[in-house]
């Protein structure tokens, strides 16, 4: 082979196997994006106490956190025009659903929606857990310093917040981080 071939075959199998390359690369990407079935986002861990907040239930009654002091409580700020809010629901009742007899709640507040909405939202979602109403979106806001929908913080037993995040979560997510707070001892 004269050496004018070589000078123009090394280029093109460098090209042929970096495209090669790239391919596997790629195709390994894909398969574990999608292997992977939990979106849901990763709490962070925080220490600090959870805020005093009194607001009132979709029944009209007012509530306060304190009333909770002894539970874990998790409080997640929603809407119902918010679709990452509607996505978690399902993935809040159940985790509820299964460890409420454990001294678990979720209060989940309403960003300054109509009664009349956050009601049928809750009918048509089937929840059960309490749902509180923040007309102007003001008090839990200031109480939780975040704008953001949903949000939510995790408050131990003893009235520190353990755990905060923004964005939809999963089942497997909550097992994974707030089942271990639930099990600790009082």
């Amino acid at each position: 082979m004269t050496e004018k071939k070589t000078g123009r075959i090394v280029p093109l199998i460098l090209l042929a196997l970096g495209l090669t390359l790239t391919a596997a690369a790629g195709y390994s990407i894909l398969e574990d994006a999608s292997a992977r079935t939990d979106l849901s986002v990763v709490p962070v861990r925080v220490n600090f106490p959870a805020p005093e907040l009194t607001l009132t239930d979709i029944q009209g009654v007012t509530r306060s956190l304190a009333d909770h002091r002894g539970q874990v409580v998790l409080v997640n700020l929603w809407a119902t025009w918010c679709p990452p809010c509607k996505e978690e629901m399902p993935a809040l009742q159940a985790y509820y659903e299964k460890h409420r007899d454990e001294g678990f709640t979720i209060i989940a507040v309403n960003d300054g929606e109509a009664r009349t909405d956050v009601i049928q939202f809750v009918n048509d979602y089937r929840l059960t857990f309490p749902v509180w109403l923040d007309p102007t979106y003001i008090a839990t806001e200031q109480a939780f310093k975040t704008l953001n929908l949903p949000s939510s913080f995790v408050i131990d037993r003893g009235g520190t917040i353990r755990l905060r995040w923004v964005g939809g979560v999963e089942v497997k997510t909550l097992e994974k981080y707030v089942t271990p707070i639930i099990k600790e001892k009082q």
